[in-house]
């Protein structure tokens, strides 16, 4: 099952209460409790967050409020982890770290390095399967991510700029933005997540404390297992990597990985998958999240998803959905409810 930390509610309820949300019918429909939320360390299932996050942001008209949740996190909320983390010598040092704990953290999860030039681009992409709507989580992350960043670098840093992928919001919905992030935006990205400096990745934490970072590892892998990474997991962030410059092919994942198509297969089958059902996953986990961005054409998302035509992704769409992709981006472009004032009702948000 897709499992979450319950510590990701952390805020929801300073959230809700400033937003004068009954949290009772909502919690309940969600499937949670509040006794499951006591234990910052307690699983629970990432579908019941998700849908939890995104109704409450509807129930209140408020399309920020996975951001106002994040503005009430701090790295102290990913548990003995952030022990680990702060005193990592470097931001990419951290970032391993991270992925080492990854499965402990959270499994749906996912942070992509990619370097380029002077960039680093740091791609986050939250995957459940089958996909749903999941902005506010999202956001939740984005924002977690900058305040480790920040965290890690001093709060004198800033990356070159946060990437959203859906539309620019309406500018009274803006002043949480520019208060959380307080550095360029980019709207409409085809991807989540921030772009920082190469230099900025090797730049020396002056939090670090070699002794205390070895302690913190000992107490960290004393008391939780990072678990290792299946090759189900090492495939699917190969390809992710790969797809979007049509290279999302058992050869350049298998090399990626340093193996030979034939061991890849073996290893998969052994996990009773195949890497044709992984591709496929990953596609239907990223289609919904493209179809977003109304800046990218259905060749572009084609592309983006490793299809060198658009017939040929058109093709792939109706036999998986049974519904043209046109006619699908449309039904997920209809307006979502208007973020409402402080204190206003709903009812009264209709009028």
């Amino acid at each position: 099952m897709e499992l979450v930390r319950a510590a990701s509610l952390t805020g929801y309820f300073e959230v809700a209460e400033d937003l004068r949300l009954d949290v009772v019918p909502l919690l309940r429909r969600a499937g949670i409790a509040r006794s499951m939320l006591t234990n910052p360390e307690q699983v629970i299932p990432a579908r019941s967050v998700v849908r939890l996050l995104e109704e409450s942001a509807e129930e209140a008209g408020c399309i920020t409020f996975g951001l106002r949740m994040a503005e009430h996190r701090q790295i102290s909320d990913l548990g003995m982890v952030s022990l680990l983390l702060i005193h990592q010598p470097t931001l990419s040092e951290a970032f391993e770290v991270l992925g080492e704990f990854r499965t402990r953290i959270n499994t749906n999860l996912t942070l992509q390095i990619e370097r380029h030039e002077d960039s680093v681009f740091l791609r986050e992409h939250f995957a459940l399967n089958p996909p749903v709507a999941s902005r506010q989580v999202n956001d939740v992350a984005l924002g977690v991510l900058y305040k480790i960043c920040r965290t890690m670098m001093g709060e004198d840093w800033r990356p070159q700029c946060v990437c959203f992928s859906y539309e620019r919001p309406p500018q009274p919905q803006r002043a949480i933005y520019d208060r959380l992030f307080d550095c360029p935006l980019q709207f409409g990205a085809d991807f989540h997540g921030t772009v920082v400096s190469s230099n900025d990745m090797a730049r020396p934490n002056p939090r670090t404390d070699a002794a205390l970072a070895r302690h913190a590892r000992d107490l960290v892998r004393a008391m939780i297992d990072p678990g290792e990474r299946t090759m189900c997991e090492e495939v699917e962030q190969s390809i992710r990597l790969l797809m979007p410059a049509g290279r999302a092919n058992v050869g350049a994942v298998a090399d990626a990985l340093g193996t030979n198509i034939r061991t890849l297969q073996r290893r998969l089958d052994v996990e009773g998958t195949s890497f044709s059902e992984l591709l496929d996953r990953v596609r239907v986990q990223q289609v919904s999240q493209h179809f977003a961005n109304r800046r990218l054409r259905l060749t572009d998302v084609a592309h983006l998803l490793g299809y060198s035509t658009l017939a040929s992704f058109s093709a792939w769409y109706r036999g998986r959905f049974q519904e043209t992709p046109t006619r699908a981006r449309r039904r997920q472009w209809q307006p979502a409810g208007r973020e409402r004032p402080r204190g206003q009702s709903r009812a009264t948000q209709t009028l």
